[in-house]
């Protein structure tokens, strides 16, 4: 009985692929010759995936073991086609990955798009949309592909308006094959000089030779050499920057490259690059190492997660050992301990560079801070052996510091007579801790305070503890003692003593409100802490800080936040009235509507929610109601 042949398929794109493919197709006309960028790093990417492969399966190489990437010209029909002998796709793989964009990354793609074409240019290939963009030049693209292996080759087609087809075909060579049936106005991409220029600008780096076939004719265009084992001296800032954006499938430039070639005991080069922005996969749950690894000069895995430390994520690159063996796998990868001497060399040489950075221009290291310094502060937290090197390389805000950043030893240096504490207050963001009321007494006796904003910084303080024996101190922690630190001379004597006298009723007031809040707080005292304001809610000394309390309630790590110690400013106007009004008419509905007041007062600043909103308008209703009938 014959064989049947697999008839032709048409399938429709995922949802909004034919909007995104209308944005890539016409969005980004400035800047068409990046798609060619983009099929031979995809070319590449095969290519590598192929070698990997046949580490383990020599055969898929066949007779054709000689990778390269082949362009080819046919102005008559006005078709480019990019070629290569790499891993190549099956039936399944041509339908999911090109009939798809960036898979579940579509969403965020979208969200992503600025409407700047030259920003939004930068996505496409840190989406996986590298593909996608041969429609800004083509009306049709043609992709014919055979998987190292099979027999079957099948053809891809479509015109990027909503459909694609999927048809058996006579079996071709391993690899895939790219076809562009191109625009008109666009043959300038069928130019011998022009696709020259533009292999040698954006994929010189490419470690396999990059063919020109014009007729009869084949020159390569690209040197094939890996760059990261060229010397320096031989590279300029241009290559490094497309070898950086092929590598990391980032659109911006590096804002540090790391290149250097170890010898010794264990030999291996790096190129490594601090990205300039953040990557859009940075607080990925997973945390994973974006690092390529060779074994010389063959890939071998880009997720080898114990080649880098989850918190240096943000470097892209690649490291190339001379001592692995050629034929390790990933699973021999895992607790290898050639895998662990690689990893300490790099760290140090990483964090060696940081530091060099934030000595020399501290500008500029500023600006890697507000990217990476939230992730970088998980090495406190998770690194013990390099913990001291890398409080060393941490910034951060402070009351006084405005749109700065100091170190902890900038701020040591700072500190006033008699503090003995690094002070600091954690919340959501800084420009709200600027306005907390537990700041006042702070700033009143001007002591400079760390505003942590980072999730991240509840859990590497209390690892830490100190800093060059100087304790770390929370100012809503209950228990602060100020007393050594004096406030700025703005006062004689006399008023000063009369300033520190609890005024009048202020002590009756205190007890009606704890009898009248009762298990709503823990406490209710008077405090020094406050200056302007009436109240505020700190945290009983021993307790959870009331920011980390929050975090882990809205995680579901426990169930309650624990309750709160309310203080009071005793020279405030407001207390001071209540006071009197208890010494003049004693416990009343008015003054226990006050206590619940001000408590939920204190809530609200503390970015709190209220337990019972309806009972506090109820509240501020009537008191609004009594004020304006007076």
């Amino acid at each position: 009985m014959a064989k049947k042949t697999p008839k032709a398929e048409t399938h429709a794109f995922q949802a909004q692929v034919g909007r995104l493919l209308d944005i890539v197709a016409n969005s980004f006309y400035s800047h068409k010759e990046i798609f060619l960028r983009e099929l031979i790093s995809n070319a590449s990417d095969a290519c590598d995936r192929l070698r990997y492969a046949a580490l383990t399966a020599p055969e898929l190489l066949d007779a054709n073991a000689d990778l390269k990437i082949t362009l080819s010209i046919n102005k008559n029909a006005k078709e480019l086609t990019v070629t290569d002998n790499g891993i190549g796709m099956t039936h399944d793989e041509l339908a999911s990955d090109l009939g798809t964009i960036a898979r579940s990354g579509t969403s965020e793609f979208m969200s992503h798009l600025s409407g700047d074409a030259a920003k939004d240019m930068s996505l496409i290939g840190q989406f996986g949309m590298g593909f996608y963009s041969a429609f800004m030049v083509a009306d049709q693209v043609t992709v014919t592909s055979r998987k190292a292996g099979d027999d079957a080759c099948w053809t891809w087609r479509s015109d990027g308006k909503g459909e694609f087809t999927l048809s058996p075909t006579d079996s071709g060579e391993r690899g895939t094959a790219i076809t562009l049936n191109l625009r008109k106005g666009d043959a300038e991409f069928l130019e011998p000089a022009r696709l020259r220029t533009i292999v040698k600008t954006y994929s010189d780096h490419i470690a396999l030779p990059i063919v020109l076939k014009d007729g009869d004719k084949e020159d390569t265009l690209n040197t094939a050499s890996a760059l990261w084992t060229r010397p320096k001296s031989e590279i300029n800032s241009e290559q490094y920057t497309e070898f950086y954006r092929h590598v990391g499938h980032l659109g911006d430039e590096p804002w540090l490259v790391i290149h250097n070639h170890v010898e010794g005991k264990l030999e291996y080069r790096n190129l490594l690059f601090v990205p300039q922005s953040k990557p859009f996969d940075l607080f990925d749950a997973e945390r994973k190492s974006r690092i390529k690894l060779y074994v010389r000069r063959v890939f071998i895995t880009d997720d080898c997660q114990d080649l880098m430390p989850g918190y240096l994520r943000f470097l892209r690159g690649v490291v190339d050992s001379e001592d692995l063996p050629l034929n390790v796998s990933r699973e021999m990868l895992q607790n290898n301990p050639l895998v662990a001497k690689l990893r300490s060399g790099l760290v140090k040489r990483v964090i060696g560079e940081l530091r060099k950075k934030a000595e020399k221009d501290a500008e500029a290291y500023a600006s890697f801070w507000r990217n990476f310094g939230s992730v970088l502060k998980e090495g406190i937290y998770e690194d013990f052996e390099r913990r001291d090197e890398l409080i060393g390389l941490a910034r951060f805000s402070t009351t006084t510091s405005g749109d700065s950043f100091i170190s902890l030893a900038d701020y040591i240096g700072r500190m006033v007579e008699g503090q003995d504490s690094i002070f600091y207050i954690s919340g959501e963001d800084t420009q709200s801790l600027r306005k907390s009321p537990q700041l006042e007494a702070f700033d009143a006796r001007g002591v400079e305070v760390l505003l942590l904003a980072d999730p991240v910084d509840e859990f590497w303080l209390p690892a830490v503890g100190e800093y060059e024996g100087k304790k770390f101190a929370s100012v809503t922690q209950g228990g602060l003692d100020l007393g050594k630190i004096a406030k700025p001379e703005e006062k004689g004597e006399e008023e000063k003593s009369e300033a520190s006298e609890t005024p009048a009723g202020v002590n009756d007031l205190v007890a009606l409100f704890k009898l009248t809040l009762k298990d709503a707080v823990k406490d209710v005292r008077t405090t020094e802490r406050l200056t302007d304001s009436p109240v505020c809610l700190v945290a009983e000394e021993g307790d959870v800080d009331m920011h980390l309390s929050r975090l882990l309630k809205q995680h579901r790590r426990i169930e309650e936040t624990a309750t709160r110690i309310l203080e009071i400013n005793p020279t405030h106007p407001l207390i001071t009235s209540l006071a009197t009004r208890v010494g003049n008419e004693g416990a009343s509905e008015e003054l226990g509507d006050a206590a619940y007041l001000l408590l939920d007062q204190a809530r609200i600043v503390e970015g709190e929610s209220i337990p019972d909103p309806s009972a506090f308008a109820r509240r501020l209703a009537g008191v609004m109601q009594k004020g304006l009938a007076v």
